[in-house]
């Protein structure tokens, strides 16, 4: 007879957190597919919104950020044929005021990519983005 095999692993026991499973099809939605981005940075992600947010991001804000965060990680390029010169016009709007103000959520975007080394280099190079910077 064969054995079943269990679907419990480690820390999956009670599978994947709402907040992850949003996140992951807001990613998905933004043409960045979410196995492409590692776990401590998704985790890092809906814990920087859950700081924003005080504890619940709202639904809407998960495509937000994951636009935002795609585009930091796909490039300009990728992003605008994948989702469209407006989203693009929007997104480096919204890097332009993150790197001016150099704090805020889309900033800790910025950083974080910067920092697990999954930022596109022609996001470095378009808004020549140092780390001192964010």
């Amino acid at each position: 007879m064969a054995r079943r095999r269990s679907s419990l692993g480690f820390l999956g026991i009670f599978g994947r957190s709402s907040d992850l499973r949003q996140l992951d099809a807001a990613l998905h939605a933004a043409d960045l597919h979410p196995a492409t981005v590692p776990e401590p940075a998704k985790l890092t992600i809906v814990n920087l919104m859950k700081d924003y947010f005080d504890d619940d991001p709202p639904e809407e804000s998960y495509p937000l950020v994951a636009a935002f965060f795609a585009y930091c990680l796909a490039g300009p390029d990728a992003f605008a044929r994948a989702n469209g010169p407006e989203a693009l016009r929007l997104v480096e709007q919204r890097m332009e005021a993150a790197l001016a103000e150099g704090d805020g959520p889309d900033a800790q975007l910025v950083l974080l990519s910067l920092h697990a080394n999954l930022i596109h280099p022609d996001v470095v190079e378009r808004f020549d983005i140092d780390v001192e910077d964010v």
